[in-house]
């Protein structure tokens, strides 16, 4: 230990009414202040609303609708002109896959609303907390 750090006076930073950790009832966890109530469970169970995300309104997100997908050679590629045809992996009437910032989301159904094309979701999925 250094002079200066032998000349602090420790207890000058308990602060009034903390029980210094050498005197903690054995019986008491450490990481537990003495006057701290514990949490109530309607804390954590209170319904969320919009104004709850109201910090995230203005973020931006890229959302992509994914008709389906196909494998094709260089070559093939470079030779598609207008007019060209795709085979995609997908039938007519299947669900699509819709990303938010290139994660699956949701799936939906492909629909025209005033002449322009449009998503309806149709089932929205739910990661399972594992991070896949």
């Amino acid at each position: 230990m250094s002079d200066i750090e032998s000349d602090l006076d420790l207890e000058a930073f308990d602060k009034p009414g903390e029980t210094p950790a050498d005197e903690v009832p054995p019986d008491m966890p450490p990481e537990t202040p003495p006057d701290t109530p514990p949490a109530t469970v309607a804390e954590d169970k209170e319904p969320k609303t919009a104004i709850d995300l109201a910090p995230v309104y203005d973020v931006p997100v890229r959302i992509s609708a994914v008709l389906g997908k196909t494998k094709i050679n260089v070559n093939d590629l470079l030779a598609l002109g207008r007019g060209s045809v795709l085979e995609l992996d997908r039938k007519v009437g299947e669900a699509i896959d819709i990303y938010v910032n290139n994660r699956l989301v949701a799936r939906g159904e492909v629909v025209i609303v005033d002449d322009q094309l449009g998503v309806t979701m149709t089932e929205i999925i739910k990661e399972d907390g594992s991070g896949t």
